[in-house]
């Protein structure tokens, strides 16, 4: 069988919006926006993010989803974004409307770590990649 990880989807008030804050406060272009506005890709590296709007999920899920939400804690997910200068990446970011959720540290194994949430709720981590420690 060949499977490999495609994807993540997010689900948002507004795709359009969202994609917008991604390459403003990322730089990360639009792979795919659909004429109604209601899913988006964008180009993140090897992995695509995409954005789904909240009619589109509550069509695909009968029973609903939980919203993120800025006024309420995050879920216990998170998209990580690796870089070499986790620093400017964090204030460039938050210059363009992302959220600081906690200081970048280094971790013990040497990682420099920071949290930030998008303008939707979800948490997006910006670190360093992680050194072969063998």
């Amino acid at each position: 069988m060949d499977i490999q990880y495609a994807y993540t989807i997010l689900y948002v008030k507004d795709v359009p919006r969202t994609m917008e804050f991604y390459n403003k406060a990322f730089g990360f272009k639009q792979k795919l926006l659909t004429p109604e506005n209601d899913y988006g890709e964008i180009e993140s590296g090897s992995t695509t993010i995409a954005f789904a709007n909240f009619e589109l999920g509550n069509s695909n899920f009968r029973k609903g989803f939980i919203k993120s939400n800025l006024n309420e804690k995050p879920f216990g997910i998170e998209l990580a974004l690796t870089t070499s200068d986790v620093e400017k990446v964090m204030r460039d970011a938050i210059k363009n409307g992302a959220e600081l959720l906690e200081e970048s540290v280094t971790k013990p194994w040497g990682q420099q770590v920071g949290y930030l949430r998008d303008l939707n709720g979800f948490i997006i981590e910006v670190c360093t990649p992680i050194q072969n420690q063998g």
